[in-house]
């Protein structure tokens, strides 16, 4: 079969699965824990957000779309490995990887958009209070939260159209997954403009560079106006900001070792395939796990739904009871 032409590629093999022998029961067990956990703490948390009108503020609106965002990105990624690591054929079409690379791509731009947002609101919230309710309006974060998703969506579907045009000779990607830099890697042509490009604009400075930036400097603010204020501003700032700096640097730090172990291949491969994968296994279960044991209103929220549903449990059995 010829290779001269992208069209007649229709699958990639996905090299770095190895031979697990027995242990990938074991891996296999591993993965659908995580999933399981990422689907329940997320849904959980989506829920309480819904149900609660107490809830249905700016901050909490952005943390609905980051709980919802967990739950997206950990779907492009772990039940295509499980499917793989079962699997004695490490192939995937051509289709599903670039739905992939689209997933996994916008997923981590909607992450790094809401936690910037989130870190406006912050600074809101502590710098400006008086002015709080008139700027963060819940009509205006309804609109922001749907901007950064369709601004992620495009950006990653504009990528995608130039990579998919591309004539590949190659079909083996080193890695457990999809990404667009590897896929750039198996093209015909020895011009890597666009991978470049993607990594110099779109991965590090609209998707990193840019967002951490701005959140420096919303921190930064925010320490100024601690320094200067009372306790209570500070318990009110710590309370709040540290679950967002937490997943902040996680999410940091997993999107600047995809960038650079693109580039540098002398990353052992236990640790390289389990740091690869961070961003969409660890990350979605981190916020959830982080918000709703920090945050006191996500805490005592849960408590009432769990007191509401016993108590309508106990209701229900005693009136099945008395039936009888």
């Amino acid at each position: 079969m010829s290779m001269e032409n992208s069209t007649e590629i229709v699958s990639f093999v996905l090299a770095m699965y190895g031979n697990m022998g027995q242990l990938k029961y074991l891996y296999f067990t591993l993965a659908l824990l995580f999933y399981v956990s990422v689907i329940l703490a997320n849904t959980v948390l989506i829920i309480i957000i819904y149900l609660d009108r107490n809830l249905h503020e700016p901050m909490y609106l952005f943390l609905f779309s980051l709980f919802v965002n967990e739950i997206y990105g950990s779907t492009s990624m772990l039940p295509c490995l499980m499917v793989h690591i079962l699997s004695e054929a490490h192939d995937i079409s051509a289709f599903y990887c670039f739905l992939q690379i689209f997933n996994i791509h916008s997923y981590v731009g909607v992450e790094f958009g809401t936690l910037t947002m989130m870190a406006y609101d912050r600074y809101v919230c502590i710098c400006k209070p008086l002015h709080y309710n008139a700027i963060m309006t819940k009509r205006k974060v309804q609109v922001v939260i749907l901007v950064i998703w369709i601004v992620s969506f495009v950006e990653v579907g504009v990528l995608l159209y130039f990579t998919i045009r591309m004539k590949r000779c190659r079909t083996v990607i080193n890695k457990v997954f999809c990404t667009h830099h590897l896929v750039v890697e198996l093209s015909c042509s020895p011009d890597r403009t666009v991978s470049l490009v993607h990594d110099l604009v779109f991965g590090l400075i609209m998707t990193v560079v840019g967002p951490v930036s701005y959140i420096t400097y919303s921190y930064i603010q925010i320490l100024r106006v601690c320094l200067k204020g009372s306790k209570e501003t500070k318990m009110k700032a710590l309370d709040t900001c540290t679950p967002h700096l937490v997943s902040i640097i996680s999410v940091v730090f997993a999107s600047f070792y995809i960038l650079i172990s693109q580039r540098f291949k002398s990353v052992p491969y236990p640790l390289c395939v389990a740091l690869s994968m961070y961003v969409v296994t660890i990350q979605p279960l981190l916020n959830p796990v982080m918000y709703g044991l920090k945050l006191s209103k996500i805490r005592h929220a849960c408590k009432n739904l769990l007191i509401l549903k016993t108590s309508q449990l106990y209701i229900f059995m005693e009136y099945f009871n008395s039936t009888l």
